[in-house]
């Protein structure tokens, strides 16, 4: 895998990691102004921060902040592993597509169809390089666009 696709999913790491902290600000009244402001887009009325809600918040972004370095961690292991990789890679994928499909239906379930929107930008940045460098058959692209 290339460097730079080696840094683009560093960056998709960095970027769950970043909203995993965006979540964790919601947890107390005195840093939760861009998570009110977030959930107000998404749901399109102003959210009220319950208690419970700021519990939910206090929980899910630093298990977002976990994910991402998990990720992190399994994407280092599959790129070491070269061609041997492609499990891991696998399992990866799926464990992104089980979030984006439960993620985005209860979103829309709850009346917050706007998050299916970066849901799908999250799905596509990780993909695209994965399909790019095809690291998922095991047998990735050469330099010429060609597996080997």
């Amino acid at each position: 895998m290339s460097t730079f696709w080696k840094n683009w999913l560093m960056a998709w790491c960095g970027g769950v990691a970043l909203f995993g902290v965006v979540l964790t600000t919601g947890a107390f009244p005195a840093t939760d102004g861009l998570m009110r402001w977030l959930l107000g887009v998404l749901g399109g009325a102003p959210a009220e921060m319950t208690p419970p809600l700021r519990f939910a918040l206090a929980v899910m972004g630093p298990v977002s902040i976990g994910w991402a370095l998990t990720f992190a961690a399994a994407f280092r292991a599959a790129i070491m592993l070269g061609d041997a990789g492609a499990p891991v890679w696998r399992l990866t994928t799926a464990g992104v597509l089980v979030w984006f499909v439960v993620d985005s239906s209860l979103s829309v379930a709850t009346g917050f169809g706007l998050n299916v929107a970066p849901n799908v930008v999250l799905l596509a940045g990780y993909l695209l390089p994965l399909i790019r460098t095809g690291v998922l058959s095991g047998r990735p692209l050469s330099a010429t666009g060609v597996h080997g």
